[in-house]
């Protein structure tokens, strides 16, 4: 059992048993947790160095448009030759692209002959149009010219060149099917110009098939999963307006009016938070039901630009869109049932909050110093965000081994080329998936980090406020905020970033586990064998009792860092006795005011979201250069930078209460169950909502230190107090037991 702390500002008892002055805050204080501070920057050298490696070796050009022949990214104005604005990959080739699509055939798409233009080309309804290769050798002209003339020189080739490209191998090639701009590549449509068809065999061209296949095999190179990935993140890239308004201003903005107004209208909050909370999200719902085309005629495609009505061109980013819009659905109905649950339990979330409202006012530094971690968080995430697009970018760009015939003419060399004529390939390296998912980690760590520091400079400053009774006091710091970040500083930087290790790696452990599940109960060909049972009800034990640590070790820790100043294992042991000690007397109130807090932070995140929906519904993200492919990644990302920043803020209110309940416990336990330091507001609010107690209890147990319940032994009030002819099974109030006696 661990002896009395003390007080933590004003008098505490010393080991002699005099009373001396100057508390624990100010007394016997010393860095904690050196090597993991050590460990926590050298942990971010290796980020700085991870990320040059993103930047040296990534393009975040590859995540949005291909390659071709040549192994030039298009739309790459630093390529030879420029393809600045040339952005449209399109396979020159066709019968190279339908024996990419057939089942047994050898060929890969990637050794297709691809060039990048700046729009698809379409037949000619009245004679044949070509498309040729790059201009060079005896083709004098220049790109802008070949753009001019729809990249046709037909007419300058000399015979022998004619006949190679009525052998299907260039330079030139006809254009014989209609194209649209899918995702940045020019996917063909199986229908054959019959005009340009005629003309072409008129001229003694080499047959070319005509089938589906065409089709397919370039729609399932758009829909590989690692091209939508690539995708997806290339959407991060092009909407970062989006993200610094919803993600970043307006999450801003309505977290400081939300602790504005939780300051002036406590009474009101609960009640605006958890309505405005049902708005949001059955608003937001709505918005996946329209991008998912169950409601109206909006749903996202993957064609850009104009196009022919009857074409349809389906992607994997609808079904994505679709399946979140189910799992939205199913959250929107528990999210709404639950909140009329607890419509009866709003009276005591305002009590709660009328606590935190009273610290807010007297220490009116809080509401402004969320700021600061709040600009170290931005300029972090706009770094991580720009290493993280040249990281998911980055490989070497090689060419493919292939034995096909892939036989065109080269006009430098003047004749047909068979050799070194495969196309070309990012290649990744594993070591990249490796810094990929050490950059995520790094991210994760470094965001608990900086709430952690946030979280305990409010902790330190809320305590300094509940141990001078709530007054002003030569004691209490003239800045109790500015004060609480130099201990912080000083002595616990190292503790800080032990817990927040703690919670990032057991969250990354928690992630491993889930996909190592998810892959076990999909490659198991027996889901109800012994093995698959045992794994899966394993791991899901496993992720059970993570998250219960998670959540045992995360905030509360901090609070007592700031408060004793011991180490953050310490720490964690020292309020998780406290709280199990109080778990009656405090439980029912603290969850509640949680339940409040995490509305209000979701309102915010949810508001976030809503608007980035709108504003990547306007014209600039639904075509042309900045199209995105689909706004659920985006949307995502701004609801998940909508909650941290909510977090620091709404830390103001959730550390206040928590740290004045921990407090009153330590306080309780200083002086023999009856708190001395508690605010009268306090008292007054765990009096009012300590309304019943199993009378089991009452009749078998007494109240212990802090306000436990100890078996064995009836309450001295018991038998003065307690009304004749009461059925000993009803719940009693336990006002009527006493001032000393109280639970939750």
């Amino acid at each position: 059992m661990r002896g009395p702390l003390g007080p933590v500002i004003g008098r505490y008892t010393s080991s002699d048993g005099s009373t001396q002055m100057g508390g624990i805050i100010k007394h016997n204080r010393k860095c904690r947790d050196i090597a993991f501070l050590v460990f926590f920057i050298a942990f971010w050298v290796a980020m700085i160095v991870n990320s040059s490696f993103g930047f040296n070796q990534g393009n975040p050009l590859r995540l949005t448009f291909g390659l071709d022949y040549k192994g030039n990214v298009c739309g790459d104005k630093h390529a030879n030759p420029g393809l600045r604005e040339l952005e449209l990959r399109y396979w020159l080739n066709p019968n190279q692209v339908y024996q990419s699509g057939l089942k047994d055939s050898q060929f890969n798409l990637a050794n297709a002959r691809s060039i990048c233009l700046l729009d698809c080309p379409t037949p000619s309804d009245d004679s044949l149009n070509w498309v040729c290769d790059y201009p060079e050798g005896e083709i004098r002209l220049s790109m802008e010219d070949w753009i001019d003339r729809n990249y046709d020189y037909f007419e300058f080739l000399t015979p022998e060149m004619r006949n190679t490209s009525l052998q299907l191998q260039g330079p030139c090639y006809p254009v014989i099917f209609p194209s649209v701009n899918v995702y940045w590549s020019c996917q063909f449509i199986a229908r054959a110009s019959n005009m340009s068809l005629r003309h072409w065999q008129q001229m003694g061209g080499v047959k070319i098939n005509e089938d589906i296949v065409i089709d397919k095999s370039i729609h399932r190179s758009i829909n590989a999963r690692s091209s939508v990935l690539k995708r997806y993140m290339a959407d991060i890239g092009k909407s970062w307006p989006v993200l610094i308004v919803c993600g970043g201003l307006l999450p801003l903005l309505l977290s400081v009016v939300w602790l504005l107004l939780i300051r002036h209208f406590v009474a009101a909050m609960p009640w605006i938070t958890v309505a405005l909370f049902n708005v949001l999200i059955i608003s937001v719902t709505m918005f996946y039901y329209l991008k998912a085309g169950w409601i109206g005629n909006d749903a996202i495609s993957p064609i850009i630009g104009e196009h022919d009505a009857y074409t349809r061109v389906y992607g994997r980013e609808l079904n994505h869109i679709r399946a979140v819009a189910v799992f939205m659905t199913f959250i929107m109905v528990v999210s709404i049932l639950a909140s009329i649950a607890i419509i009866r339990r709003i009276l005591m979330a305002t009590s709660v909050l009328k606590v935190a409202a009273k610290v807010i006012g007297e220490v009116q530094a809080l509401i402004i110093f969320p700021v600061m971690p709040y600009a170290i968080l931005a300029i972090f995430y706009m770094f991580w965000l720009s290493a993280a697009l040249h990281l998911f970018s980055s490989g070497q760009v090689v060419q493919n081994n292939c034995n096909s015939n892939c036989c065109s003419y080269n006009l430098a060399l003047k004749k047909v080329n068979c050799d070194q004529c495969c196309g070309y390939s990012v290649h990744y390296t594993p070591h990249i998936a490796v810094a990929i998912f050490f950059h995520l980690f790094g991210c994760y760590w470094a965001t608990q980090f900086i709430i952690a520091c946030s979280a305990t400079v409010i902790a330190g400053s809320v305590a300094s406020y509940y141990w001078a009774r709530g007054e002003t006091s030569p004691e209490v710091p003239f800045l109790p905020v500015f004060s609480s970040m130099k201990r912080l500083i000083r002595y616990s930087l190292g503790s800080i970033a032990l817990g927040s290790l703690v919670v990032s790696f057991v969250e990354s452990i928690r992630f491993i586990l889930e996909s190592v599940r998810r892959k076990l109960k999909v490659i198991t060909s027996t889901p109800d064998g012994f093995f698959g049972k045992a794994t899966f009800h394993s791991s899901q034990f496993l992720l059970r009792c993570i998250e219960w640590t998670l959540k045992s070790v995360n905030r509360n820790a901090y609070i007592m860092i700031a408060i004793t100043g011991k180490s953050f294992c310490r720490a964690s042991a020292i309020a998780t006795e406290l709280i199990f000690s109080n778990i009656l007397r405090i439980g029912r109130v603290n969850v509640i005011g949680d339940v409040i807090l995490s509305l209000g932070k979701l309102c915010v995140s949810l508001s976030s979201a809503l608007f980035a929906f709108l504003m990547l519904d306007s014209h600039k993200y639904r075509s042309a250069h900045n199209k995105v492919s689909s706004p659920l990644l985006p949307v995502l990302v701004c609801w998940g930078l909508g909650y941290v920043v909510a977090s620091l803020f709404f830390a103001v209110v959730e550390m206040s209460i928590d740290t004045i309940i921990l407090s009153f416990c330590q306080d309780s336990e200083e002086h023999q169950g009856t708190a001395q330091y508690a605010p009268p507001l306090l008292m007054e609010t765990l009096n009012d909502q300590t309304r019943t107690i199993p009378s089991s209890v009452l009749f078998g147990g007494r109240v212990g230190v802090g306000g436990g319940i100890v078996a064995g032994e009836k309450s001295p009030h018991q038998s003065s107090r307690l009304s004749k002819g009461e059925d000993p099974q009803f719940l009693l109030r336990v006002g009527s037991l006493g001032p000393d006696f109280s639970l939750f």
